[in-house]
Protein backbone atom coordinates (compact mmCIF):
# COMPACT_ATOMS: atom_id res chain seq x y z
CA UNK A 1 0.00 0.00 0.00
CA UNK A 2 1.34 3.37 -1.23
CA UNK A 3 0.54 6.51 1.12
CA UNK A 4 1.90 9.87 -0.40
CA UNK A 5 3.05 11.67 2.46
CA UNK A 6 2.75 15.59 1.73
CA UNK A 7 3.53 17.44 5.23
CA UNK A 8 2.85 21.03 3.68
CA UNK A 9 4.23 24.46 5.64
CA UNK A 10 3.41 25.20 9.06
CA UNK A 11 3.01 22.67 11.87
CA UNK A 12 1.93 20.15 8.83
CA UNK A 13 5.72 18.63 9.33
CA UNK A 14 5.65 18.21 13.13
CA UNK A 15 1.82 16.78 12.98
CA UNK A 16 2.21 14.67 9.71
CA UNK A 17 5.66 13.35 11.86
CA UNK A 18 3.48 12.08 14.80
CA UNK A 19 1.14 10.60 12.28
CA UNK A 20 3.80 8.46 10.53
CA UNK A 21 5.25 7.00 13.59
CA UNK A 22 1.76 5.91 14.55
CA UNK A 23 1.35 4.15 11.52
CA UNK A 24 4.82 2.56 11.29
CA UNK A 25 3.83 1.43 14.99
CA UNK A 26 1.03 -0.77 13.45
CA UNK A 27 2.75 -3.28 11.88
CA UNK A 28 1.81 -3.13 8.33
CA UNK A 29 3.86 -2.56 5.26
CA UNK A 30 3.34 0.45 4.22
CA UNK A 31 5.42 1.87 0.85
CA UNK A 32 5.43 6.06 2.47
CA UNK A 33 6.70 8.71 0.15
CA UNK A 34 6.98 12.37 0.74
CA UNK A 35 7.09 14.82 -1.41
CA UNK A 36 6.89 19.09 -1.02
CA UNK A 37 3.80 20.91 -1.30
CA UNK A 38 1.75 24.01 -0.66
CA UNK A 39 4.70 26.74 0.70
CA UNK A 40 7.42 24.17 0.42
CA UNK A 41 6.06 23.21 -3.25
CA UNK A 42 6.81 26.43 -4.26
CA UNK A 43 10.30 27.07 -2.69
CA UNK A 44 11.24 23.76 -3.89
CA UNK A 45 10.07 24.47 -7.64
CA UNK A 46 7.92 27.56 -7.89
CA UNK A 47 5.09 26.08 -7.76
CA UNK A 48 2.49 24.84 -4.70
CA UNK A 49 1.04 21.75 -6.35
CA UNK A 50 4.77 20.73 -8.40
CA UNK A 51 4.01 17.77 -11.32
CA UNK A 52 5.99 15.52 -9.56
CA UNK A 53 3.93 15.74 -6.23
CA UNK A 54 0.69 15.79 -8.12
CA UNK A 55 2.26 12.73 -9.80
CA UNK A 56 2.99 11.02 -6.70
CA UNK A 57 -0.34 11.96 -5.54
CA UNK A 58 -2.18 10.28 -8.36
CA UNK A 59 -0.10 7.03 -8.22
CA UNK A 60 -0.82 6.32 -4.33
CA UNK A 61 -3.24 4.40 -2.82
CA UNK A 62 -4.22 7.49 -0.59
CA UNK A 63 -2.27 10.47 0.30
CA UNK A 64 -1.63 11.37 4.00
CA UNK A 65 -1.92 15.66 4.04
CA UNK A 66 -1.03 18.02 6.88
CA UNK A 67 -1.62 21.89 6.12
CA UNK A 68 -0.73 24.45 3.78
CA UNK A 69 -0.13 28.47 3.87
CA UNK A 70 1.93 31.27 5.23
CA UNK A 71 2.07 34.76 5.89
CA UNK A 72 4.77 35.75 3.82
CA UNK A 73 2.99 33.59 0.37
CA UNK A 74 0.00 36.14 0.59
CA UNK A 75 1.59 38.94 -1.90
CA UNK A 76 2.05 36.04 -4.48
CA UNK A 77 -1.07 36.18 -7.42
CA UNK A 78 -3.20 33.58 -6.07
CA UNK A 79 -2.55 31.07 -8.76
CA UNK A 80 1.20 30.55 -6.33
CA UNK A 81 -0.30 30.42 -3.04
CA UNK A 82 0.09 27.40 -0.93
CA UNK A 83 -3.67 27.39 -0.66
CA UNK A 84 -3.66 26.69 -4.31
CA UNK A 85 -2.41 23.03 -3.63
CA UNK A 86 -5.14 21.49 -1.84
CA UNK A 87 -7.66 22.82 -4.50
CA UNK A 88 -5.92 21.48 -7.21
CA UNK A 89 -5.58 18.00 -5.95
CA UNK A 90 -9.39 18.13 -5.05
CA UNK A 91 -9.69 18.76 -8.71
CA UNK A 92 -7.15 16.20 -10.53
CA UNK A 93 -7.85 13.76 -8.19
CA UNK A 94 -11.69 14.35 -8.10
CA UNK A 95 -12.11 14.76 -4.49
CA UNK A 96 -15.70 15.24 -4.30
CA UNK A 97 -16.83 14.45 -1.03
CA UNK A 98 -15.75 15.17 2.27
CA UNK A 99 -16.24 13.50 5.25
CA UNK A 100 -15.70 15.92 8.75
CA UNK A 101 -16.88 13.86 11.82
CA UNK A 102 -17.18 16.39 15.09
CA UNK A 103 -17.16 13.71 17.74
CA UNK A 104 -16.66 15.17 21.39
CA UNK A 105 -14.65 13.18 23.44
CA UNK A 106 -15.75 12.67 26.82
CA UNK A 107 -12.57 13.45 28.60
CA UNK A 108 -12.75 16.81 26.67
CA UNK A 109 -16.30 17.63 27.56
CA UNK A 110 -14.87 20.60 29.78
CA UNK A 111 -12.76 21.82 27.21
CA UNK A 112 -15.75 22.98 24.50
CA UNK A 113 -17.14 26.58 24.80
CA UNK A 114 -20.23 24.81 25.29
CA UNK A 115 -21.92 23.49 28.66
CA UNK A 116 -20.80 19.90 28.70
CA UNK A 117 -25.03 18.88 28.69
CA UNK A 118 -25.06 20.37 25.07
CA UNK A 119 -22.06 18.51 23.88
CA UNK A 120 -21.48 15.09 26.22
CA UNK A 121 -22.18 12.42 23.88
CA UNK A 122 -21.98 14.57 20.18
CA UNK A 123 -21.10 12.60 17.33
CA UNK A 124 -21.94 14.62 14.13
CA UNK A 125 -21.04 14.01 10.17
CA UNK A 126 -20.60 16.60 7.62
CA UNK A 127 -20.54 15.79 4.48
CA UNK A 128 -19.29 18.46 1.93
CA UNK A 129 -19.42 19.07 -1.26
CA UNK A 130 -15.99 19.59 -2.33
CA UNK A 131 -15.79 20.12 -6.64
CA UNK A 132 -18.32 22.83 -7.09
CA UNK A 133 -19.71 25.67 -5.59
CA UNK A 134 -18.09 29.11 -5.59
CA UNK A 135 -14.81 27.88 -4.79
CA UNK A 136 -14.28 26.60 -8.43
CA UNK A 137 -17.20 28.36 -10.75
CA UNK A 138 -16.41 30.72 -13.16
CA UNK A 139 -17.04 33.37 -14.28
CA UNK A 140 -15.00 34.79 -11.15
CA UNK A 141 -11.57 37.95 -11.05
CA UNK A 142 -11.74 41.84 -10.54
CA UNK A 143 -13.47 44.23 -12.94
CA UNK A 144 -14.59 47.68 -12.65
CA UNK A 145 -18.41 47.56 -12.15
CA UNK A 146 -20.14 47.46 -15.36
CA UNK A 147 -23.64 49.41 -13.47
CA UNK A 148 -25.28 50.02 -10.94
CA UNK A 149 -24.80 52.33 -7.95
CA UNK A 150 -20.95 51.96 -8.45
CA UNK A 151 -20.24 52.06 -11.59
CA UNK A 152 -16.97 52.04 -12.31
CA UNK A 153 -15.53 51.28 -9.26
CA UNK A 154 -13.46 48.25 -8.58
CA UNK A 155 -15.20 45.01 -7.51
CA UNK A 156 -14.49 41.69 -7.19
CA UNK A 157 -16.86 38.59 -8.48
CA UNK A 158 -17.07 34.75 -7.84
CA UNK A 159 -19.41 32.48 -9.46
CA UNK A 160 -21.60 30.09 -7.42
CA UNK A 161 -22.69 27.37 -9.53
CA UNK A 162 -23.70 23.71 -8.91
CA UNK A 163 -24.99 21.18 -11.92
CA UNK A 164 -27.39 18.36 -11.34
CA UNK A 165 -25.21 15.36 -11.63
CA UNK A 166 -22.59 17.03 -8.99
CA UNK A 167 -25.43 17.57 -6.29
CA UNK A 168 -26.92 14.11 -6.82
CA UNK A 169 -23.38 12.13 -5.97
CA UNK A 170 -22.77 14.46 -3.22
CA UNK A 171 -26.22 13.18 -1.78
CA UNK A 172 -25.89 9.84 -2.66
CA UNK A 173 -22.87 9.77 -0.76
CA UNK A 174 -24.34 11.13 2.57
CA UNK A 175 -27.59 8.84 2.02
CA UNK A 176 -25.27 5.88 2.22
CA UNK A 177 -23.48 7.22 5.37
CA UNK A 178 -26.07 8.32 7.01
CA UNK A 179 -27.77 4.47 6.16
CA UNK A 180 -24.65 3.39 8.55
CA UNK A 181 -25.61 5.99 11.47
CA UNK A 182 -28.99 6.82 12.63
CA UNK A 183 -30.59 7.24 9.24
CA UNK A 184 -31.43 10.88 10.06
CA UNK A 185 -30.09 13.44 7.49
CA UNK A 186 -30.04 17.11 7.17
CA UNK A 187 -29.70 18.93 3.86
CA UNK A 188 -28.39 22.73 4.51
CA UNK A 189 -29.35 25.37 1.71
CA UNK A 190 -30.43 28.88 0.97
CA UNK A 191 -32.96 28.00 -1.18
CA UNK A 192 -35.07 30.88 0.30
CA UNK A 193 -32.45 33.25 -1.88
CA UNK A 194 -30.23 31.21 -4.03
CA UNK A 195 -31.38 29.43 -7.41
CA UNK A 196 -28.06 27.26 -6.71
CA UNK A 197 -29.68 26.16 -3.52
CA UNK A 198 -32.87 25.45 -5.01
CA UNK A 199 -31.56 23.08 -7.37
CA UNK A 200 -29.62 21.30 -4.61
CA UNK A 201 -33.12 20.80 -2.71
CA UNK A 202 -34.88 20.26 -5.31
CA UNK A 203 -31.94 17.34 -6.34
CA UNK A 204 -32.07 15.86 -2.65
CA UNK A 205 -35.19 15.22 -2.35
CA UNK A 206 -35.32 13.11 -5.41
CA UNK A 207 -32.51 11.19 -4.36
CA UNK A 208 -34.23 10.66 -1.16
CA UNK A 209 -37.00 8.37 -3.09
CA UNK A 210 -34.05 6.14 -3.84
CA UNK A 211 -33.47 5.73 0.40
CA UNK A 212 -36.76 5.88 2.21
CA UNK A 213 -35.30 4.20 5.57
CA UNK A 214 -33.40 7.39 5.71
CA UNK A 215 -35.43 10.48 7.54
CA UNK A 216 -34.78 14.10 5.02
CA UNK A 217 -35.13 17.16 6.87
CA UNK A 218 -34.05 20.81 4.89
CA UNK A 219 -32.26 23.63 6.94
CA UNK A 220 -31.35 26.74 6.19
CA UNK A 221 -27.64 27.68 6.36
CA UNK A 222 -28.22 30.33 9.18
CA UNK A 223 -30.38 29.01 11.23
CA UNK A 224 -28.08 25.23 11.01
CA UNK A 225 -25.29 27.60 12.33
CA UNK A 226 -27.81 28.61 14.97
CA UNK A 227 -28.74 24.93 15.90
CA UNK A 228 -25.53 23.38 15.67
CA UNK A 229 -24.49 25.87 19.13
CA UNK A 230 -27.97 25.49 20.37
CA UNK A 231 -28.93 22.00 20.26
CA UNK A 232 -26.04 20.39 18.02
CA UNK A 233 -27.18 16.74 19.46
CA UNK A 234 -30.47 16.98 17.25
CA UNK A 235 -27.84 16.90 14.25
CA UNK A 236 -26.61 13.22 12.83
CA UNK A 237 -25.33 13.54 9.40
CA UNK A 238 -25.58 16.79 7.32
CA UNK A 239 -24.94 17.26 3.84
CA UNK A 240 -24.23 20.35 2.67
CA UNK A 241 -21.88 22.70 -0.93
CA UNK A 242 -18.72 23.68 -0.41
CA UNK A 243 -18.95 27.14 1.14
CA UNK A 244 -21.74 26.05 3.71
CA UNK A 245 -19.80 23.08 4.89
CA UNK A 246 -16.40 24.78 4.90
CA UNK A 247 -18.10 27.16 7.73
CA UNK A 248 -20.03 25.01 9.45
CA UNK A 249 -17.40 21.87 9.87
CA UNK A 250 -15.14 24.88 11.42
CA UNK A 251 -18.34 25.86 13.93
CA UNK A 252 -18.67 21.84 14.57
CA UNK A 253 -14.96 21.87 15.27
CA UNK A 254 -15.20 24.01 18.47
CA UNK A 255 -17.68 22.04 19.81
CA UNK A 256 -15.60 19.43 20.34
CA UNK A 257 -12.99 21.27 22.41
CA UNK A 258 -10.63 22.23 19.64
CA UNK A 259 -10.19 22.05 15.88
CA UNK A 260 -7.46 20.25 16.94
CA UNK A 261 -9.10 17.28 17.41
CA UNK A 262 -10.75 17.18 13.73
CA UNK A 263 -9.81 14.74 11.09
CA UNK A 264 -11.12 14.59 7.55
CA UNK A 265 -11.21 12.60 4.16
CA UNK A 266 -12.11 13.92 1.02
CA UNK A 267 -12.75 10.58 -0.99
CA UNK A 268 -13.01 10.30 -4.88
CA UNK A 269 -15.70 7.80 -6.21
CA UNK A 270 -13.90 4.57 -5.83
CA UNK A 271 -12.65 5.90 -1.99
CA UNK A 272 -9.33 6.77 -2.79
CA UNK A 273 -8.36 9.86 -0.66
CA UNK A 274 -6.91 12.42 0.84
CA UNK A 275 -6.53 12.74 4.65
CA UNK A 276 -5.81 15.59 6.53
CA UNK A 277 -6.78 17.44 9.97
CA UNK A 278 -9.23 20.17 9.85
CA UNK A 279 -6.91 22.72 10.75
CA UNK A 280 -4.70 25.03 9.11
CA UNK A 281 -0.82 25.55 9.16
CA UNK A 282 -0.98 27.71 12.39
CA UNK A 283 2.83 29.56 11.21
CA UNK A 284 2.84 31.22 14.60
CA UNK A 285 3.27 28.37 16.14
CA UNK A 286 5.47 25.96 13.42
CA UNK A 287 8.53 24.62 15.35
CA UNK A 288 7.68 24.84 19.08
CA UNK A 289 6.25 21.42 19.51
CA UNK A 290 3.26 22.68 21.05
CA UNK A 291 0.65 21.61 17.99
CA UNK A 292 -2.01 18.97 18.65
CA UNK A 293 -1.80 16.17 16.38
CA UNK A 294 -4.61 14.45 16.84
CA UNK A 295 -6.67 15.22 14.21
CA UNK A 296 -4.07 14.11 11.48
CA UNK A 297 -3.34 10.69 14.00
CA UNK A 298 -7.12 10.37 13.54
CA UNK A 299 -6.80 11.55 9.96
CA UNK A 300 -4.60 8.33 9.60
CA UNK A 301 -7.51 6.49 11.00
CA UNK A 302 -9.81 7.65 8.53
CA UNK A 303 -7.47 6.75 5.55
CA UNK A 304 -6.90 3.21 7.20
CA UNK A 305 -10.41 2.67 6.99
CA UNK A 306 -11.85 4.18 3.67
CA UNK A 307 -9.28 3.44 1.22
CA UNK A 308 -6.54 1.28 2.80
CA UNK A 309 -9.57 -1.56 4.16
CA UNK A 310 -7.94 -1.86 7.32
CA UNK A 311 -10.79 -1.23 9.85
CA UNK A 312 -9.38 -2.75 12.69
CA UNK A 313 -6.15 -1.36 12.30
CA UNK A 314 -8.51 2.19 12.16
CA UNK A 315 -10.36 1.29 15.22
CA UNK A 316 -6.74 0.22 16.72
CA UNK A 317 -5.92 3.78 16.89
CA UNK A 318 -8.93 5.22 17.53
CA UNK A 319 -8.95 3.55 20.93
CA UNK A 320 -5.18 4.64 21.51
CA UNK A 321 -6.58 8.15 21.47
CA UNK A 322 -9.34 7.72 24.04
CA UNK A 323 -7.07 6.14 26.21
CA UNK A 324 -4.37 8.71 26.00
CA UNK A 325 -7.03 11.02 26.53
CA UNK A 326 -8.32 9.10 29.46
CA UNK A 327 -5.00 8.83 31.03
CA UNK A 328 -4.78 12.79 31.10
CA UNK A 329 -2.81 13.64 28.20
CA UNK A 330 -3.03 17.01 26.80
CA UNK A 331 -1.81 19.52 24.27
CA UNK A 332 -1.87 23.37 24.65
CA UNK A 333 -5.12 23.44 23.01
CA UNK A 334 -7.30 21.14 25.40
CA UNK A 335 -5.65 21.10 28.77
CA UNK A 336 -7.85 21.66 31.48
CA UNK A 337 -7.20 21.65 35.08
CA UNK A 338 -5.57 18.34 36.77
CA UNK A 339 -4.87 17.42 33.07
CA UNK A 340 -0.87 16.63 32.04
CA UNK A 341 -0.46 18.95 29.19
CA UNK A 342 2.08 17.91 26.37
CA UNK A 343 3.84 18.72 23.33
CA UNK A 344 3.60 17.39 19.72
CA UNK A 345 5.70 14.57 20.34
CA UNK A 346 5.10 13.65 23.34
CA UNK A 347 1.38 13.42 22.37
CA UNK A 348 2.30 10.86 19.67
CA UNK A 349 4.87 8.84 21.65
CA UNK A 350 1.86 8.41 23.97
CA UNK A 351 -0.63 7.08 21.15
CA UNK A 352 2.33 4.69 20.32
CA UNK A 353 2.53 3.52 23.54
CA UNK A 354 -1.35 3.08 23.83
CA UNK A 355 -1.02 1.01 20.59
Amino acid sequence: MKIAVLPGDGIGPEIVNEAVKVLKALGETFELEEAPVGGAGYEASGHPLPEATLALAKAADAILFGAVGDWKYDKLERALRPEQAILGLRKHLQLFANFRPAICYAQLTGASSLKPEIVSGLDILIVRELNGDIYFGSPRGLRESPDGLFKGAREGFDTMRYSEPEVRRIAHVAFQAAQKRAKKLTSVDKANVLETSQLWKDVVIDVAKEYPDVELSHMYVDNAAMQLVKAPKAFDVVVTGNLFGDILSDEAAMLTGSIGMLPSASLDANNKGLYEPSHGSAPDIAGKGIANPLATILSAAMMLRYSLDRAEQADRIERAVGKVLEQGYRTADIVTPGCRQVGTAEMGDAVVAAL
